[in-house]
């Protein structure tokens, strides 16, 4: 499924003229060799190109398209009309001369395999460059005098004769495509699992590259690299037979979505891209902005309009944006040289939107600071913020995202992470308030009742650990009150003995907060006197010994409130 996706996107990409045809690729290049009509090296020419970086203006390599990079590990196999010193010139800088030697011979090979009896000038000239470059005299050669170093360094090189690009005539590219489609004699036929149609099969898929934390050389999609993967005597890829033109397909296309960095999230340890069928940039662009809260233009308010309207199935005609169009999800994570597959969503633009819709329907909360909550800050409640590393669990943050592109229930380890923080923080954001409250809302538990499930304070709620919750909250405006100024309130010490063990500390909380209320004048002894009498009327004459944690999340949306209240009732008396 996910490599048929990509198949499909790729030829989406090219009838949109987004990507290269096959057997090419972009490759970037730091030096042009410069030939005349008889393959002689004239001139070493550098190809870099100023790139504004912040405040800074530094070069980096131009990028081509040339022939598509051949897949290399240890072994010897060159690139055509491109490569590093090693190959194009036979010289580098690792001191393995003899090894040197071979790749430039490798190179020579593939020239002359490709290029032999074409009718083309430069194709000439290139093979006569093969036929006489002598390795040996590179560092006494004129054209090298003071780049040598830097050309031998590793960099990407190609040819230029006469100042024409060889990529860019007719007949060589014919030939190499020509290269490209021949039959292998050892080659193996099968069906292809990805297109359905005989093919080539590939024993190895090309390179995916871009994914955080996997390797820089690229890593592996797909991949049978020991005998418990293989079955029925079948070696490498052959146990699921993709064919070449559906394995370059699918890796073009993941590896065009995955350079885009505008277009690419992490979530943990996750690398996520999307698309739509069709390749329009609208959805992914509303999708990233909608998910992740990238930048796009759109003002919060536009969002909200726009993701509703999309979750009742209208379209969006002035974002361009049809809600029955297909759209993907794919959530990759790095596994030593190979890739896993964290998570891959297929859904109607639409559907995918009222998930997400529905999620930040759910998350309301008073006093938010986000009215479309990014996925990033709220993983972000779940992490110690004054720790050297602030990540959330890789395999949490992967099952929070899935579960709201597919509008499945949350994993209990986000509500874990929530009231562990809660616990150890002592200290109740609107971020976690939310995430319990939408957590519940969609995983629903009888401990945790609808009723308190609310944005606001839920005065009429009869429950009994959101009530104690509420009740904590005037326990410690007593005491704040009776002492104007204090540092640390009942909260740092009692707050989460309180959430768990109500009958063992409550008792206490009240004879402390009579004292508190000695303290105040008779009219705010009053007006505290009285909510403390409604809130323990609800209680009834006992408490409950102990709590569960959906007891306890009940608890903490009590205080949360009832707190929020304490403050809005504040800023009112002072905009008054």
């Amino acid at each position: 499924m996910i490599l048929q996706a990509l198949a499909r996107y790729y030829e989406d990409l090219l009838s949109r003229g987004e990507i290269d045809a096959p057997g090419w690729t972009p490759a970037k290049i730091s030096y042009a060799l410069c030939l005349n009509e008889k393959g002689r090296l004239t001139q070493v020419v550098p190809t870099m190109e100023e790139v504004s970086k912040g405040k800074k203006t530094v070069l980096q390599p131009q990028v081509f398209p040339l022939p598509a990079a051949v897949k290399r590990t240890v072994g010897i196999d060159s690139n055509f009309l491109w490569d590093n010193s090693t190959y194009l010139l036979g010289v580098d800088q690792k001191g393995k001369p003899e090894r040197s030697r071979d790749c430039f011979a490798a190179a020579a090979q593939k020239h002359h395999a490709v290029l032999d009896g074409i009718d083309s000038s430069i194709a000439r000239a290139i093979l006569a460059f093969f036929d006489t470059w002598q390795p040996s005299q590179a560092a006494e050669h004129s054209a090298l005098a003071g780049l040598l170093e830097e050309v031998t360094a590793g960099a990407n090189l190609l040819f230029r004769i006469d100042g024409c690009y060889p990529q860019k005539d007719v007949a060589i590219r014919k030939a190499w495509q020509s290269y490209r489609e021949s039959s292998n004699p050892d080659a193996v036929r099968m069906q292809c699992l990805v297109t359905g149609r005989e093919d080539e099969i590939t024993a190895t898929h090309p390179a995916i590259k871009g994914v955080r934390d996997a390797q820089s050389s690229g890593a592996a999609l797909v991949s049978f690299n020991a005998p418990a993967f293989c079955s029925y005597g079948r070696e490498q890829n052959f146990n699921a037979p993709v064919g070449k033109y559906a394995a370059f397909a699918y890796t073009a296309a993941l590896n065009h979505l995955l350079a885009d960095r505008n277009n690419v999230q992490l979530i943990g340890d996750t690398t996520v891209v999307c698309w739509a069928e069709g390749a329009d940039p609208a959805y992914q662009s509303f999708a990233m902005t909608a998910f992740f809260g990238a930048e796009s233009g759109l003002s919060d308010n536009d969002l909200r309009a726009a993701l509703k309207r999309l979750a009742d199935g209208l379209p969006c005609d002035d974002l361009g944006i049809d809600p029955e169009r297909p759209f993907y999800i794919l959530g990759l994570a790095p596994n030593a040289a190979r890739l896993s597959v964290r998570f891959f969503l297929r859904d109607s633009f639409g559907r995918l939107m009222k998930n997400v819709n529905d999620h930040y329907e759910r998350l309301k909360i008073i006093n938010a600071r986000y009215e479309v909550v990014p996925l990033w800050a709220l993983l972000r409640e779940t992490v110690n913020l004054n720790s050297r590393d602030k990540s959330p669990s890789p395999a949490m943050a992967g099952a929070v995202a899935r579960a709201i592109f597919s509008g499945g229930p949350y994993p209990a380890s986000l509500l874990e992470a929530v009231m562990l923080r809660i616990r150890a923080e002592r200290n109740i954001t609107w971020g976690r308030a939310a995430i319990i409250k939408a957590y519940y809302l969609k995983n629903p538990h009888k401990d945790c009742p609808k009723e308190v499930l609310t944005v606001s304070l839920n005065e009429a709620s009869t429950d009994t650990a959101y009530t104690l919750g509420r009740l904590f909250s005037v326990y410690e405006a007593v005491q704040q009150a009776a002492n104007p100024g204090i540092n640390a309130t009942i909260k740092d010490k009692y707050f989460n003995s309180a959430a768990a063990m109500p009958a063992s500390i409550f008792p206490i909380l009240n004879n402390l907060c009579q004292k508190h209320l000695r303290k105040l004048d008779g009219r705010l002894r009053v007006y505290y006197d009285k909510q403390i009498m409604e809130l323990k009327g609800r209680l009834g004459e006992s408490y409950p010994p102990r709590m569960t944690l959906a007891q306890q999340g009940s608890f903490d949306l009590g205080y949360y409130h009832q707190t929020q209240k304490r403050y809005t009732k504040k800023e009112e008396e002072k905009n008054v």
